[in-house]
Parts: structure tokens; sequence; C-alpha cells
């Protein structure tokens, strides 16, 4: 894509536009009203003022009550978004790339390689997740309104987010490559460095440590993690249009109705 998808911020990461991408059929994916990004804990009063430039009207903040308790957003001054939050899911949930890190045996580490294979293996559980479930279909039904400009966010806007994402774009016909294009984004996305130790004091704010590799695996994503929950997500149901029906309530006519709110000729 030729235009710059990513808006750097000083306390809120990985925060970047995902429309623009080619739609099945002909058109794109409009630019500037579809957004995704980490939490806003840390955002500094510039970058409340760019995130009130974007003129949101919708936020679905995916972080369970206990990461939002733990770390608070900050929102502009007369913020008018409505915010969405899924259900409590009635368990103490870690954010997907935390628990990823966590050991079943408390006596020993997990390392970095064992790290990224317990994400690839597990990836596909995100989109199953009851509290998630219920919250995709809310977003994926208010995105189909076209009410404006949109904001999903997790804690590290990469895991939670990222499926969240994924099914928007496979909802309205993107190619898969360009999915997996914008998934992996976050690895390069602002400043990774500042991504990376916010990652590191929210896992300390919330009692958790873990070794610099781990932390880095943890932070970022790889293609596989996707791919590979796409494919198990395929293949419990048919197909992804099977999971979008079956699980999401995203049926061939919210599909069309989510490409005609969200594309352009």
């Amino acid at each position: 894509m030729s235009f710059n998808r990513v808006i750097e911020l000083e306390g809120v990461h990985n925060f970047r536009d995902y429309g623009g991408y080619p739609v099945a059929g002909g058109g794109r994916l409009k630019r500037g009203i579809l957004w995704r990004s980490g939490q806003h804990f840390g955002a500094t009063d510039a970058d409340l003022a760019t995130i009130e430039s974007l003129g949101l009207a919708s936020v679905f903040d995916l972080r369970t009550s206990h990461e939002r308790n733990a770390h608070p957003c900050r929102r502009p001054d007369n913020f008018s978004a409505e915010i969405f939050f899924p259900e409590d899911p009635g368990v103490n949930r870690h954010a997907p790339h935390v628990a990823a890190a966590r050991s079943e045996n408390p006596t020993k580490k997990r390392d970095a390689a064992s790290t990224r294979e317990g994400m690839r293996r597990n990836y596909h559980a995100i989109a199953f997740r009851p509290e998630l479930v219920n919250i995709m279909r809310t977003f994926l039904a208010e995105l189909a309104e076209g009410r404006g400009p949109s904001l999903v966010n997790c804690m590290a806007g990469k895991d939670r987010t990222g499926i969240a994402v994924a099914m928007v774009h496979l909802a309205t016909g993107i190619h898969r490559d360009d999915v997996i294009e914008d998934y992996v984004l976050t690895n390069t996305a602002g400043d990774v460095e500042a991504r990376i130790r916010a990652g590191a004091e929210s896992i300390r704010n919330m009692g958790g440590t873990m070794d610099e590799d781990v932390l880095r695996v943890v932070m970022g994503v790889e293609p596989e993690y996707l791919e590979t929950a796409l494919d198990k997500i395929a293949e419990q149901h048919g197909s992804i249009e099977g999971y979008l029906e079956e699980v999401l309530g995203a049926d061939a006519v919210l599909r069309d109705r989510l490409k005609d709110a969200l594309s352009e000729s």
C-alpha cells in the first residue's frame, strides 16, 4: 500500500488504519474509518488530541474487566464515541500473549521456543473465547451499520485485535495474503522498542515476569500464528464463512452489508 497506515503516538502503541485493502469483486476498504491499537493507558495529551481528531463513533475494547481496571484507558475530554466491552468471563483470563508465556509447571519458566510454539498451537482458541465471541458479534454488526470511524483495541493490539480485524477483512472479501500482511505490521508499526517496554511494564504490573527473549516473542507476531488459527477455524466449521455464520452471526446478508458500509470503488 502506498499510504502510511500507522499513526505514531507517544504512549499508545500499534495504532494503525486497517482499511485500504482491495476487496474481492472490485473496490477497496475505506481509509480513515477502521482503526486498531493497543491499550490507551499511557496516552499523552498530544495522543488524545490526535485520537480526538479521528472523529471516532465507536470503540471496541476487547480487554477483560481485570485488565481495564489495572490499566484504564485515557480518553479525550468530552469523548463521545460509544464504547463496547466484552462480558466479564467470570475467570481471570490473561491476554493471550501473557498466557502463552506462563508455564504449566510453576517451577519451570517457559523459554522463547516453547512460548512461540504455545502461541502457534493455541492461537485459534482466541476465536472461541465466549466473551470475545459475543463482542466480535457486536463488532461486526455495528460496523455493518456504517455509523462512522471505529477503533478496536486490546492490551497489545495484536492477538485479540488481530483475530477481530482478520474477521472483518475476511468477511468483506480481503485476500488472505493482505489479511496476513496487516497482521504482521505489529512487528514494525511505530516505536517497536517503546511498545516492548510498555508491554513489559504492563506484565509486571499484573504480577508477572519473563526473560527478555520470551518478552520479545510475546510482544511480536508470526504469520504462522494467524495462518494456523485460520486453518483450524476453517477445519472446525468447514470454512471461514462457516465460522463467520455459525459463531459470529455474520451470514451472507450481514457480510454484504459490511462490504457496502466499509468499502468504496
